[in-house]
């Protein structure tokens, strides 16, 4: 076959605009990370919960299920799950059950957990857990898990103590119980975790407390500015923040103050931590007075939050402005997330079932004052999420932002605008289905 000039222009001009259409696919669409998603699914043997996974595009966000998952959690009711340094092992801490078989499990005798511990999972380079070993913590009903920064050491944080004699040892006075944290030391090669124990506090049998206690109703914990804050109260007593010096080179968290700091609030729900700083969120009523300083309209809002600085020995310094409020709309903020070029915050609120569907569930966001870190909310705010959003994760390509919805067993995804930090609706779909009640989402941007 012969072609004219032409023709040979025309089907070079082609077959070009076919190779660049072919590259640009190739350099679009591909796996930037993985998503996992934990849920209180109990159809697994011996009501395990389970965990799902999703491949994130790098090109739309949209989520597609990684092969061979989901699969169970290895004990009843996962609420955290955490990644160690180079993503080479997942742990998931499940809560467990109480003798009932429900999640409410939050104290001894009848209360005590079952089916409670920590599951570790190796991870494939195609995004796939492989289980491992399980091991568990030294106090009872375990909520909260975290790893530090140098990915050698995980802390979990438990709601009672074993000992309430170790209480008062640890912590000064009578108390008549207390939380604790249980802190390990993760094998680089094995994953594998070995207990740190309290160089600070010995037991009544003269041998090193394997525990750190903690004043008495813990909420939340934190690792900042080289502490771990622990955050604990009641609408009683009022809630407070109690700091631990914390030791990188070995993990150990010794006692930097006499007492707990007290907040003035009493219905805390978290303590987080993004840009050098501690927000504390609050379940409760701020009042905006008519013509106060700042950028939010005079009136009542449904929750706060407060931003605090880290002082010596882990004090918490309110930053200046004070306390702010979350959106009108919204209530019960339960976790926050700090974008990775530290301009946007946003809160995710579970919302309050009462009023029907999670009506007041949502994502809250606010601008942050590269000078004064003062916060203001972002035009447009709230943003939609799914039915009480359990937690809220950026992907490692810092596109989109997803949430992990429990009531309607959804995760929600976003795309984030650089330039004023408004969530948008992802080019697919924005809701990708769960098995079950989500409880918590992690990242993973190891992808070979």
């Amino acid at each position: 076959m012969k072609f004219t000039k032409f023709g040979k222009a025309l089907l070079l001009s082609a077959l070009s605009a076919a190779a660049v259409l072919s590259v640009t696919s190739c350099v679009e669409s591909y796996t930037v990370g993985f998503l996992y998603v934990t849920g209180t699914v109990t159809a697994q043997p011996g009501g395990n919960g389970v965990i799902s996974g999703f491949r994130i595009d790098h090109n739309t966000g949209k989520l597609t299920s990684v092969n061979g998952l989901p699969i169970s959690s290895g004990g009843a009711n996962p609420v955290r799950a955490v990644l160690t340094s180079g993503s080479r092992f997942l742990y998931v801490l499940n809560q467990g059950v109480n003798s009932l078989g429900n999640a409410d499990c939050n104290g001894t005798g009848a209360n005590e957990c079952q089916n409670s511990n920590i599951e570790e999972f190796s991870v494939g380079g195609n995004g796939i857990l492989t289980p491992q070993e399980t091991f568990y913590t030294q106090g009872l009903n375990p909520f909260r898990l975290i790893v530090d920064g140098s990915g050698n050491y995980l802390y979990v944080l438990d709601h009672d103590s074993p000992s309430s004699a170790a209480c008062a040892l640890a912590l000064g006075g009578a108390p008549t119980s207390c939380g604790d944290i249980s802190a390990f030391q993760i094998n680089q090669t094995t994953g594998r975790l070995s207990i740190v124990v309290n160089a600070q506090v010995t037991a009544a049998n003269g041998a090193p407390l394997p525990y750190f206690p903690v004043p008495a109703n813990p909420i939340d914990f934190n690792l900042a500015s080289g502490f771990m804050l622990t955050f604990s109260g009641t609408p009683a007593t009022g809630d407070v923040v109690f700091p631990y010096t914390y030791n990188v080179a070995n993990g150990q968290l010794t006692i930097s103050q006499n007492s707990p700091q007290v907040l003035g609030i009493s219905q805390g729900t978290a303590l987080g931590y993004g840009n050098g700083y501690i927000y504390v969120l609050d379940n409760e009523p701020i009042t905006i007075a008519a013509g106060a300083a700042g950028s939010f309209p005079a009136g009542t809002y449904p929750s706060q939050i407060l931003p605090f600085s880290v002082g010596a020995g882990g004090s918490l310094q309110a930053l200046t402005g004070g306390a702010v409020p979350d959106d009108p709309t919204l209530s019960n903020p339960i976790t926050l997330l700090v974008e990775s070029k530290s301009k946007f915050l946003y809160i995710a609120n579970q919302g309050n079932n009462a009023q029907g569907a999670n009506a007041t569930s949502g994502i809250a966001g606010y601008v942050i004052d590269p000078t004064t870190h003062q916060l203001t909310f972002i035009p447009g705010e709230p943003f939609g999420s799914g039915a009480a959003p359990q937690c809220i994760v950026e992907d490692p390509s810092d596109q989109f932002i997803y949430s992990a919805d429990y009531t309607d067993s959804m995760v929600t995804g976003r795309v984030v605008d650089p330039n004023d930090g408004v969530l948008n609706n992802l080019r697919v779909t924005s809701s990708f289905p769960v098995p079950g009640p989500a409880t918590w989402c992690l990242v993973d941007g190891r992808t070979s």
